[in-house]
């Protein structure tokens, strides 16, 4: 299984693209839109993801897993993998603390064990460290090798199915100018990722 730092230089070898994370769900109250984009590739598996961002400022306080990442600069990807209503939340941030939770809503999540989240592969710009909001001098990458098994509460599966649901996030909850992006659109009076009726369709076919 390659390692999280691979990630970019695999996808650029085998010519994958980006696609832009840009939907600005509730302009009037959260219109800061940073450039963002994503690109995922796949194999039995295995998922890889590499995100690009730019944004004004960048921010990493949550000092574990599991903690509150999403008030930091966050990359997040929700996905229902296996069609029964489950869905994981593969939550980043730019100092690479992850949070990985799972259920069918955003009530009464259970919370992966420390090492599943240990297995998920993580690399990005500005390594594994601290610090409070600061103007971002360039634009930074995070890469993710999410295997099978960090589908924790799925034990049984051995490979990824050919069709999964997901949709991919930008935020930062506690930014100086916070702001919360799609790929996919929400529809929601407020900021809320746990929709999983806005997850989109993606094949996975070989």
């Amino acid at each position: 299984m390659p390692e999280a730092a691979e990630v970019a230089a695999l996808m650029d070898a085998h010519g994958i693209a980006f696609q832009k994370i840009a939907r600005v769900n509730w302009p009037e109250d959260y219109p800061e839109c940073p450039n963002v984009m994503f690109r995922i590739a796949h194999s039995d598996t295995m998922l890889l993801l590499n995100y690009v961002v730019s944004e004004t400022h960048v921010r990493a306080v949550a000092e574990h897993d599991g903690g509150r990442v999403w008030e930091d600069s966050c990359c997040e990807f929700f996905v229902e993998p296996f069609g029964d209503g489950l869905y994981y939340n593969f939550e980043c941030n730019c100092g690479e603390k992850l949070l990985l939770a799972c259920g069918e809503g955003r009530e009464n999540r259970r919370l992966a064990p420390p090492d599943t989240m240990s297995a998920v592969s993580r690399c990005t710009t500005f390594g594994n460290r601290l610090f409070a909001n600061s103007c971002a001098s360039d634009t930074w990458q995070l890469s993710m090798v999410i295997p099978v098994s960090a589908f924790f509460l799925h034990p049984g599966a051995r490979r990824l199915p050919d069709t999964i649901r997901a949709n991919f996030y930008k935020c930062g909850d506690l930014l100086p100018t916070p702001h919360y992006l799609s790929w996919a659109p929400i529809d929601a009076p407020r900021p809320d990722f746990h929709r999983p009726d806005s997850f989109v369709p993606l094949s996975l076919r070989r």
